[in-house]
């Protein structure tokens, strides 16, 4: 690559393009997972509906958190492939899995007791019991699903990312029908209602997890990496320093998953009603925010590789780049949800059940909020990506928590009860706590030479 390539903002663009597009497909099709469920359960009723809100909500706290070692290894990898270290991409992916998989089976202790944690968070009983029934099956699907994490770090910096994207859609393929099959009772299986939903959850991530695995270990093109020869040999160093950068990215993003947990726990104190709506308005603005989370991954990688090489001005180049084409698709997602909120909570809904017209009611004006802080959300997540590229994850970690739960949290609480503004309350402190962090982390992003985040890169003023 000449200066005059690594200068070039047509090329920056196309680079990000290239790369984020399958990570988005990839992400979409993954969300899809999710919409699927949440629709096939919408039509069995708002009990199966909330108990299925609560269930996905536990399990991803714990699944993102483990996703943070995954999002060390992609800068690591992604440093040592801007160098030309075939080994250090090796090492680095290879640890991040040894990580992910005894972080997965330590998770999976809390999950199985799911059912009494919702008690003793103020669930009502029935909703408790029928998210500890979807639970002792979806669990299983947490291995693979980790595992599909750690290969997608290695295949987004190798520029195998279509890859990604064809594992997911099949995957997403098998989710609906299973879904179609186990919950519904069609072709002759057993209806199995919410639980049917857990064992499609936990086939597509095997699936998933098989592909991904085949691609790697079978590929001409990735043999020099050598990904699973001697896997079982350990090397401590990259074990460690994947720990070091995961834990506090892990914690980055679960205090943010977090409040939305949270915030579904507060609907839940609201009732059944506000509870399912949430929970549609969250999938809604979760498919948009899947945008966003692609062109993280594609700016920590970018940003990564330009770090590995020492060049600041690609560094520059390739976060603004991101951080441009977030703001440009937020602000469009932002007006498709002010023109039509009640359209797409519709799609939710089963025209004939006897709570849809109160779950419209409910879960529209949400969408007016989420539209609020579409461009906030997009640049907290792509401003995390890129202080991630050059391994910058402890301050970001606090500036998290600080943002998240000591502004958004306790002002979703205020706002929904002290204020009596309810589930829109509860919004508006999401909002709030996401705009703290949007302006903290874009702030540190274009201070980063001033803070000296760029020290260890080698690089120079110019490319």
């Amino acid at each position: 690559m000449t200066p005059e390539e690594t200068q070039s903002w047509p090329r920056h663009i196309r680079a990000t393009a290239v790369l984020a597009l399958p990570l988005i497909g990839a992400q979409l099709a993954q969300m899809a997972m999710g919409v699927t469920d949440t629709v096939m359960l919408g039509w069995l009723g708002a009990t199966e509906l909330a108990a299925s809100v609560l269930a996905t909500q536990a399990f991803f706290l714990l699944y993102i958190f483990g996703a943070g070692f995954a999002h060390a290894a992609m800068p690591l990898a992604a440093n040592a492939e801007g160098r030309g270290d075939t080994r250090g991409v090796r090492r680095s992916i290879r640890m991040g899995l040894w990580v992910l998989g005894l972080y997965s089976a330590a998770a999976m202790i809390p999950l199985w007791h799911i059912e009494r944690i919702l008690l003793a968070l103020g669930q009502e009983p029935e909703l408790s019991a029928l998210a500890g029934d979807y639970m002792r099956v979806a669990l299983w699907s947490l291995p693979p699903a980790t595992l599909v994490m750690g290969l997608r770090s290695y295949l987004s910096v190798v520029n195998r990312a279509w890859v990604i994207l064809a594992a997911t859609v099949a995957a997403a393929i098998l989710n609906g029908f299973l879904n179609w099959l186990f919950i519904f009772g069609n072709l002759g299986a057993p209806a199995l209602g919410i639980v049917g939903a857990a064992i499609a959850t936990t086939g597509s991530n095997v699936l998933m997890a098989l592909l991904l695995i085949g691609y790697a270990a079978l590929a001409p093109a990735l043999r020099r990496y050598e990904i699973w020869v001697r896997f079982w040999r350990p090397d401590w160093k990259a074990f460690f320093e994947v720990v070091r950068l995961g834990w506090p990215i892990g914690a980055t993003i679960i205090a943010e998953v977090g409040l939305f947990a949270a915030s579904s726990i507060m609907m839940g104190w609201l009732g059944t009603i506000p509870l399912a709506a949430h929970g549609i308005a969250l999938q809604v603005a979760s498919v948009a925010f899947m945008v966003p989370l692609g062109l993280a991954s594609a700016a920590t990688v970018r940003v990564g590789m330009a770090y590995g090489r020492g060049s600041r001005l690609d560094i520059g180049r390739a976060g603004d780049t991101a951080l441009a084409l977030a703001t440009l698709f937020a602000l469009t997602a932002a007006g498709v949800f002010l023109v039509w909120p009640k359209a797409l909570v519709g799609l939710y809904l089963d025209a004939d059940n006897t709570n849809s017209a109160a779950l419209l009611a409910y879960a529209a004006p949400l969408l007016f909020v989420a539209a609020a802080f579409q461009v906030v959300d997009s640049l907290q997540a792509v401003a995390s990506g890129i202080l991630r590229g050059f391994k910058d994850t402890r301050t970001p970690m606090l500036i998290a928590v600080f943002s998240y739960w000591v502004v958004g949290l306790p002002a979703a609480y205020l706002l929904a009860f002290s204020a009596g503004l309810g589930g829109r309350g509860v919004w508006w402190g999401l909002a709030t706590g996401l705009s703290v962090a949007a302006i903290l982390l874009t702030a540190r992003v274009y201070r980063r030479e001033r803070l000296g985040l760029l020290d260890g890169s080698g690089a120079v003023p110019t490319a």
